[in-house]
């Protein structure tokens, strides 16, 4: 195994490596390439973890071959690995017995992979420093494609949220075109992001109904989609409650809903049998006003108010998603932004996988039900989508 190894990085063919079939059950797998930082060259590892995270960790050269020596097969059960002249696989079976099947070919030409320079100009899927027509027309840029100094967090806002619908695009796009829902839109930052992306970008043909209660915000963005000629671009004034949807939705989207307004996103997404749903809430009262001391570990929760505050927010999204899960959704809850620039940092990603059995239904319904009747609470989903 080091002999493959040490050929792959020394000779700076390396494309990709995976491990896979990790002993600890909270990783689902981690890839590795080569980067070099101020002239150095490191194997960087990114570990995507069950709860929606990914870890990195940059090894130096001259330890990643006795580290991934190390790793397969104290953590994980196989290793496969890509290069320029063809790939590796390495597997351990049970008896922790190694099997090498190396198919690279040492004597082809010396085809390196370009190695990547890790600085912190991050690569953006809408580029810092090219004008990009709605980010002007909704003042992030200005006409030279600068990001104005107090629009950079929207800025990265936006990019990191494409990044997030990217990952689950191929779960999005089953057609030629697409039928996207945003509600509670506001200024529509993401309604114009999104309908740019696949577009401009993927080429996809977009019907987007964007839906809010203010006047003036919808008709501002209306003649803003309308002035830059976004056909299927929608904006209407009324409750979301209300909003007739006119098919089932390839994707649901709402950024920063109040209160109960995120569960009737939610709801709406549900009832559609919207492919994908992706809520980042917002003002979690609801929940505040329901939750009760009623014994020992209720009381230690509950005591102090802004405990209370961050333990009740935690609380609502997490049965949030557990009634998504009871309709068939896989859920991750994941960090829309750097919380240091936004308090209200959670986005909850479901994606639909098809109705669930019986039996996961009613333990998924169980557990719900346990956890409301330790506080006391009777949440709006709960209500409408998980009895």
């Amino acid at each position: 195994m080091q002999k493959t190894l040490s050929y792959v990085i020394e000779n700076r063919i390396l494309k990709k490596l995976v491990l896979s079939k990790s002993i600890d059950k909270e990783i689902l797998r981690t890839t590795g390439r080569l980067i070099e930082i101020k002239g150095e060259i490191y194997l960087a590892l990114e570990s995507f973890m069950a709860d929606g995270k990914a870890i990195q960790k940059n090894i130096p050269e001259k330890e990643a071959i006795d580290k991934l020596s190390q790793l397969v097969p104290a953590s994980y059960k196989q290793l496969n690995i890509i290069t320029t002249q063809g790939d590796a696989e390495i597997k351990v079976s049970k008896k922790d017995k190694i099997t090498v099947i190396d198919k690279i070919k040492r004597n082809s030409t010396n085809e390196k992979t370009a190695i990547e320079k890790n600085n912190r100009d991050k690569n953006y899927i809408i580029p810092d420093g090219e004008p990009v027509d709605f980010l002007i027309a909704l003042g992030v840029q200005d006409k030279n494609g600068r990001i104005f100094d107090k629009k950079r967090s929207k800025f990265r806002q936006i990019n990191r949220f494409l990044e997030l619908v990217s990952d689950v695009e191929t779960d999005i796009i089953k057609g030629e075109d697409l039928y996207i829902l945003d509600l509670c839109c506001g200024k529509s930052y993401l309604s114009f992001a999104l309908y740019y992306y696949f577009t401009k970008i993927k080429g996809i043909k977009v019907q987007m109904d964007c839906v809010d209660l203010k006047k003036d915000v919808i008709k501002y963005c209306g003649d803003v989609a309308e002035k830059l000629g976004y056909k299927g671009l929608n904006f209407v004034c009324g409750d979301i409650k209300d909003f007739k949807i006119k098919r089932e939705p390839d994707l649901t989207v709402s950024l920063h809903a109040c209160d109960i307004a995120t569960d009737i996103v939610l709801a709406k997404g549900i009832d559609s049998k919207s492919r994908v749903i992706m809520s980042t809430p917002c003002c979690h009262h609801e929940m505040m006003g329901q939750l009760k001391q009623k014994g020992e570990v209720t009381d230690v929760l509950l005591k102090h108010s802004i405990l209370k505050q961050k333990f009740a927010d935690s609380l609502t999204d997490a049965l949030r998603c557990k009634v998504l899960e009871i309709n068939g959704y896989e859920v991750n809850a994941l960090e829309l932004i750097d919380p240091e620039e936004t308090p209200k940092n959670v986005l909850i990603r479901a994606v639909k996988k098809g109705k669930i059995t019986k039996g996961d239904e009613d333990k998924l319904k169980e557990e719900y039900k346990q956890i409301c009747v330790m506080f006391g609470i009777n949440p709006y989903l709960w209500e409408t989508h998980a009895k």
